[in-house]
């Protein structure tokens, strides 16, 4: 089995995770550099299985792993005293306000009380629960609630942290703020993240690198803006007529074709053709073509290429 990756904060080698004999991983070879990686795939992709897994929750069937230098097999509960999780479900104690709640995540972590006190109210701030800290945590909203379970996570200043579907369930507004929080986290503060989600533009807004999972395995990995090929000329194409046989033919011809939306196609053109050539083929095939827009590569187009979306 091959050496990690030393530049690596987290790395996984051959990793497969099983429930009940169903294959939740299959054979994941992983590097997450420092920085901020997304983490991303379809819901049932795998993506929460392998956070637990490199917090020790779950055995692997084989492989290894290793974050921040240690092996999780034997140094389990030395990684997680350096990890701050936000894990996607709610974990707050009734009964306890924001500040004591955080306050005594921090002394689980291994903060003094005092220590852990100040470092509430700070992170609370932070987070922008400052005003409503005293409140009871099961009295908040599912956005402040989400806000609450970043701040318990970065109380005890982690070297890493795991953020799993942290804009679930909030609305326009929160999410914004959220994204805005996890990007200050990563390249102003520059604190190492791994941010596991479904949402596309959730990871292109806040990460420079990509995990993709599908079905338990990696699909794709790297940064983002080499993973988008940027060189490569993208149009947005909307025709009249059948445009899954017309999708063939570009395919056939070298052209590379997402289904945007019901009836916008995103074509990858090759490097040494244009919109001519789409026109080309249009006129040859007696299709009609309604719209024809330049358009850039999106973390979409890598992730539809990646799980074979069509």
């Amino acid at each position: 089995m091959p050496e990690p990756d030393p530049a690596a904060v987290v790395s996984l080698e051959s990793v497969s995770v099983s429930y009940a004999g169903r294959a939740a991983l299959r054979d994941v070879t992983a590097a997450f550099l420092p920085g901020a990686t997304g983490l991303l795939g379809p819901n049932g992709a795998g993506k929460s299985t392998l956070l637990k897994s490199l917090l020790g929750f779950l055995v692997p069937d084989t492989g290894r792993m290793t974050v921040l230098g240690l092996d999780v097999a034997r140094s389990a509960l030395a990684i997680r005293s350096r990890i701050g999780y936000m894990p996607e479900i709610d974990g707050h104690i009734p009964g306890m306000n924001a500040v004591a709640f955080v306050a005594y995540c921090g002394q689980l972590a291994g903060l003094p009380a005092a220590d852990a006190m100040q470092r509430a109210h700070e992170v609370l701030y932070y987070v922008g629960l400052g005003e409503a800290r005293y409140r009871n945590v099961e009295t908040y909203s599912t956005g402040m609630k989400q806000r609450i379970k970043l701040a318990q996570a970065l109380v005890h200043d982690p070297d890493l942290l795991f953020l799993d579907e942290p804009t679930n369930g909030m609305d326009p507004k929160g999410r914004d703020e959220m994204l805005e929080l996890i990007a200050d986290l990563a390249h102003e503060k520059h604190v190492n993240l791994i941010l596991s989600s479904h949402l596309l533009p959730d990871v292109e807004q806040t990460c420079d690198r990509v995990v993709v999972l599908d079905k338990g395995a990696v699909a794709t990995q790297g940064p983002i803006e080499t993973l988008k090929g940027t060189r490569r000329q993208v149009f947005e194409l909307r025709i009249k007529g059948d445009r899954t046989a017309f999708a063939a033919v570009l395919a056939a011809s070298g052209f590379e074709c997402h289904q945007a939306d019901e009836d916008v196609m995103r074509v990858f053109v090759p490097d040494e053709q244009g919109a001519r050539a789409l026109f080309a083929m249009a006129s040859r095939e007696r299709v009609q073509v309604r719209h024809l827009q330049p358009s850039v590569p999106t973390l979409e187009d890598v992730f539809a290429k990646a799980v074979g979306e069509e």
